[in-house]
């Protein structure tokens, strides 16, 4: 145990922001690091549970939390990285982006502020690449077997990286013009900085994986070609067909899935051109965006930075209350208001509103019209039904909309076509328990297999899938 009044000590402290002023005329990260000085204590305030919750309920890749805050507060910090790394690929993604489950199930949080897990996290990895200690793992032998992964997101790079230390030659198949998937193009930099994931990249190139990009999986190599020159297969391609709003007026220009309208901006940061003609600008418009999830927030952060007009988010959904109630207890995920540093930045947020088309101006979206809707209270099994409010009738302007409803499920193209995968009946791919689908030596991970879900459980998935591709090649030598 790092100190055990340590909790009665000290309290919290987390990072701070770089102010509004500044951080809305770039696209660079808005959290700052908390000086490591700070670290010993905000570390000191772990309790080390006799029942860890924030590692075995909160946590999907199961870290080692109390054991690494243990060695942060004693300052073994290369210690905390070995940990860290057992369980975590990608410790430096995890600790910018990830909601930290950990710390709503930190058994502190019951009546407390919790231990700062992410922000340690973080900082045991970043201090671990300021020391040079993060450095290539080749396998000290190969064993012969070649690995296909298709997709190099959250979930394909663990993977692949996974396998390649086994001793599997390994190459990674990527859609896209460069490596990161989801990473790279589906989380704005001023959350994640690509120079993280590069970072990162080298490493893997260096232990042996090839990245081939600019591939798509199923139509530039088909299925059969991957069946005959790869002993095994990883499907991570995440959960990239967008859900879509059936309304009059979609057809309009101005209307567009956030990721479309997210992507472009993360390319036009590395440098990319694209003709103004197909630009998706917030520059003087007035912004709608229809979601209220990660995704939204992160439309309304880049909105504000490529200087909208204004800004309204809307949600189906009623305003969560500001803390737990008795439905929603600890260590469960609390389902409360949260402000994320995009909507710190300035936006308009309204709840319990429903989207019932939208009217145009030559051919452009000029306004949505908008209902309200009053929410049953939860039955037994805890879901809500909705009713629109008679007389509740507004409309919004609007001449951008974004759409951030979420996603799907994987796409049902080629390949997973002509590779005959069964799926489930909400259209993920179907697995084993040992992250195997119904073909023998096809594997599947991340979104692909659960559905839209945060960058940890993908981390899991790609991880536990590796391990069952592993023993499957294992098996047959």
């Amino acid at each position: 145990m790092a100190k055990p009044t340590g909790f009665l000590e000290f309290t919290r402290e987390d990072p701070p922001h770089r102010p509004v002023e500044e951080r809305v005329r770039d696209f660079h990260e808005v959290d700052e690091l908390l000086p490591e000085g700070k670290l010993n204590s905000q570390a000191a305030r772990c309790m080390d549970c006799g029942i860890p919750f924030c590692h075995s309920f909160g946590c999907p890749v199961k870290n080692r939390i109390p054991d690494w805050n243990d060695m942060v507060y004693k300052g073994h910090w290369r210690k905390a990285l070995d940990l860290l790394h057992q369980t975590n690929n990608l410790p430096e993604v995890t600790g910018r982006v990830c909601p930290a489950t950990c710390e709503a199930a930190c058994t502190l949080s019951i009546n407390q502020p919790a231990v700062t897990i992410r922000q340690l996290e973080l900082q045991i990895v970043e201090h671990g690449w300021r020391e040079g200690w993060i450095l290539p793992e080749p396998p000290e032998r190969k064993t012969g077997r070649r690995v296909a992964v298709v997709g190099s997101g959250p979930a394909g790079l663990p993977a692949a990286q996974e396998l390649a230390r086994r001793g599997h030659d390994v190459v990674v198949f990527e859609k896209s013009d460069r490596v990161g998937g989801m990473l790279r193009y589906g989380i704005p930099d001023f959350k994640l900085e690509k120079w993280v994931v590069d970072r990162r990249l080298e490493q893997m190139r260096a232990e042996g994986v090839v990245f081939e990009t600019g591939v798509d999986a199923g139509v530039d190599v088909s299925a059969a070609y991957l069946r005959r020159h790869f002993d095994a297969i990883v499907l991570a391609a995440g959960s990239t067909v967008p859900r879509d709003l059936d309304v009059t007026g979609r057809e309009l220009s101005g209307i567009h899935f956030a990721m479309e309208f997210l992507k472009q901006q993360n390319r036009l940061n590395a440098g990319d051109e694209i003709p103004p003609e197909e630009r998706i600008s917030a520059e003087g418009r007035h912004v709608v965006v229809i979601g209220g999830g990660d995704t939204g927030s992160d439309c309304i952060g880049t909105s504000r930075r490529q200087g909208a007009a204004s800004i309204t988010q809307i949600e189906l959904l009623p305003m969560p209350p500001e803390s737990r109630i008795p439905t929603n207890p600890w260590p469960t995920w609390p389902v409360i208001l949260r402000t994320s540093s995009s909507h710190e930045e300035g936006c308009e947020r309204m709840w319990s509103v429903q989207t019932k088309g939208f009217r145009g101006e030559g051919g452009r979206v000029r306004s949505l019209r908008c209902v309200k809707l009053e929410w049953s209270e939860p039955d037994a099994a805890g879901r809500r039904t909705f009713k629109e409010i008679p007389g509740s009738e507004f409309e919004l302007r609007a001449d951008l909309v974004l759409l951030a409803m979420g996603f799907v499920h994987v796409e049902h193209g080629p390949l997973v076509r002509d590779l005959g995968i069964a799926l489930d009946p909400r259209g993920n791919i179907k697995t084993d328990a040992e992250l195997m689908t119904s073909v023998p030596g096809v594997f599947a991970a991340g979104d692909a297999v659960t559905g839209p879900s945060l960058v940890v459980w993908a981390i899991d998935t790609g991880r536990r899938a590796a391990e069952g591709a592993d023993r499957h090649l294992s098996s047959r030598r």
